[in-house]
C-alpha cells in the first residue's frame, strides 16, 4: 500500500471588483476545459475547474494490484441494486431524471459548542480507514481553520470580513449575507457533487456554528432542498451530552430537534456527542420511560422544569420513531453505529420522505398549471371581446383623454386671448 496524492488541474483566478488582476496560483497547472466562475457582489471571485469543483488535495490509500484490478465487485453490487430497485419501482413513485440513489450526503447541524466540526474531523477520517469514499463541504463562512480538508469551501468564494465591511454587518449578520450570497450559485455546486456521484458515497456537509442561521434562513431551505431533490439526504442534529444531563437543557434540545424535523421534512438522527465524557444511557432512558424523566425532574420548582414537564408527555410519540447514537469525536465511539443509522435513515427517505417530495413537487407544477391556464383563458377572453380593434393600454379611454386635451388647448388660448385684451386696456391707460 503506498499513498498516492493526486492534485486536481485546476486555474485559481482571484479577481477583485476593485479592479485586481487574475493570479496564477502555481501550485497548480490550467485545467484544459472552461471552468465554472461563483460571482459574488464586492468580494473576490474564485474560479472552480469544470471537472473538479474546488482547490482539492485528495489522498487515498491504493495499491498498485488493486489500481490495475478490473472493478468486477462493484459491477455486481450495481446490478443487485438495479434488480431491487427495480422489484421497488412498482411501489414508490418513479424518481426523477437527475435523481441519484449515491451518493448520501449527511447534514451536520448542531448548538454552538457542541462539536459539529469536531465530529465531522472524525467522521472524515472514519470514511478513509474504512475505504468509503467521502465529499467534504464547509458551509462556516467564520471558520478560521478546519481540522479537515473540504473539497467544496464556502470560504473560496465569500470572504467574511469583507461583507462585514462592505453592508456594515455584526458576526451573525455577515455569516446569514455570506451564506445567502453562496446559495445564489448553489446549483453549480449540486452540478459538480453530480459529476462525482458514481465515484461517492457520502457528501458531509459542515453547517454554521449559529444553528438558526442555517435552519430557520431562505439560504439554508435552498441549500437543503436543492439536496434533498438529488441525492437522499440525512440531517445529524449534536447535542452536548454533558450538558444535557440537566433535564431542561435536554428538553429543550428535544424541541430543537423537533422543530428541524418538520422544519426539513428530512430523515433526522440524533448524535450525542462526547460520550467519553458523560454516557448518552441517561437519554435513551428519558426517551423510552417519559416517568424516568419526571422523576429526575421532580425536585425542580421553576417554570422550565414545570413546562418540560408537560412537553415530556407530547414528545413521547416523538421519540418512538427516531434514530439515536451515541458518539464521540474525540476518541471515535460509535462511528459505525452512526452510519449504520444514517443508511436505514437513507432507506427511509427513499421509502417515505421521497415519495412526499414528489408530492409536493407535483403539486407546486399543478399549481404553476393552473396559473399559467388561468393567465391563457383571460388573453383568449381580451382578444374575443376586442375582435381585432386597436388596443388603448390606458386606465382612462381615449376619448375623455382626447376631449381631456382640447378642453386643455381652449382654456389655453382664452388665457392668452385675455392677455391680449389686458395688455392693451394698459396701453390706453398709460
Amino acid at each position: 500500500m503506498k499513498l498516492v496524492e493526486v492534485y486536481e488541474r485546476v486555474t485559481l483566478r482571484i479577481d477583485l471588483l476593485t479592479g485586481g488582476e487574475p493570479l496564477e496560483d502555481p501550485r497548480f497547472c490550467n485545467y484544459p476545459e472552461p471552468s465554472l466562475k461563483i460571482p459574488c457582489r464586492g468580494l473576490h471571485f474564485v474560479s472552480f475547474s469544470k471537472a473538479g469543483g474546488f482547490l482539492l488535495k485528495m489522498s487515498e490509500m491504493a495499491s498498485e494490484a488493486e489500481a490495475k484490478k478490473p472493478c468486477t465487485s462493484n459491477v455486481g453490487e450495481a446490478s443487485s441494486s438495479s434488480s431491487t430497485s427495480a422489484d421497488t419501482s412498482s411501489q414508490m413513485a418513479p424518481p426523477p431524471s437527475n435523481f441519484r440513489r449515491k451518493p448520501v450526503v449527511i447534514i451536520v447541524i448542531g448548538m454552538a459548542g457542541s462539536g459539529k466540526t469536531t465530529l465531522l474531523h472524525r467522521l472524515v477520517a472514519h470514511t478513509k480507514m474504512s475505504g468509503m469514499r467521502g465529499y467534504v463541504l464547509n458551509l462556516d463562512p467564520a471558520v478560521m481553520t478546519l481540522p479537515f480538508g473540504a473539497n467544496i469551501d464556502i470560504r473560496d468564494t465569500v470572504k467574511y470580513k469583507e461583507v462585514m465591511k462592505e453592508f456594515n454587518l455584526g458576526p451573525n449578520g455577515g455569516i446569514l449575507t455570506s451564506l445567502n450570497l453562496f446559495a445564489t450559485k448553489f446549483d453549480e455546486v449540486i452540478g459538480l457533487v453530480e459529476k462525482r456521484a458514481g465515484d461517492l458515497d457520502y457528501v458531509l456537509v459542515d453547517t454554521p456554528g449559529q444553528i438558526e442561521i442555517f435552519t430557520w434562513s431562505a439560504s439554508g431551505a435552498i441549500i437543503t432542498e436543492a439536496f434533498a431533490s438529488t441525492f437522499p439526504t440525512v440531517v445529524a442534529y449534536v447535542l452536548d451530552t454533558p450538558r444535557s444531563t440537566n433535564p431542561v437543557t435536554f428538553m429543550s434540545n428535544m424541541l430543537y430537534a423537533c422543530s428541524i424535523l418538520y422544519k426539513t421534512r428530512l430523515p433526522l438522527v440524533l448524535a450525542f456527542n462526547k460520550i467519553d465524557v458523560s454516557h448518552h444511557q441517561f437519554a435513551l432512558e428519558w426517551m423510552e420511560d417519559f416517568e424516568a424523566f419526571q422523576t429526575a425532574i421532580e425536585h425542580d420548582r421553576s417554570y422550565t422544569s414545570t413546562l418540560s414537564r408537560s412537553l415530556c408527555l407530547v414528545l413521547d410519540e416523538f421519540y418512538q420513531n427516531l434514530r439515536s447514537v451515541g458518539v464521540s469525536a474525540v476518541t471515535g465511539a460509535g462511528m459505525d453505529e452512526f452510519f449504520a443509522a444514517v443508511e436505514s435513515s437513507a432507506e427511509e427517505y427513499m421509502e417515505n420522505y421521497r415519495a412526499d417530495l414528489e408530492k409536493r413537487r407535483a403539486e407546486k407544477e399543478r399549481l404553476e398549471e393552473e396559473r399559467k391556464k388561468a393567465s391563457m383563458e383571460r388573453l383568449k377572453k381580451d382578444l374575443e371581446e376586442s375582435k381585432g380593434a386597436r388596443v388603448v393600454l390606458s386606465s382612462a379611454p381615449q376619448k375623455e383623454e382626447e376631449s381631456e386635451d382640447e378642453e386643455d388647448e381652449e382654456e389655453v388660448e382664452n388665457y392668452t386671448d385675455e392677455e391680449e385684451v389686458n395688455a392693451d386696456e394698459d396701453d390706453d391707460d398709460y
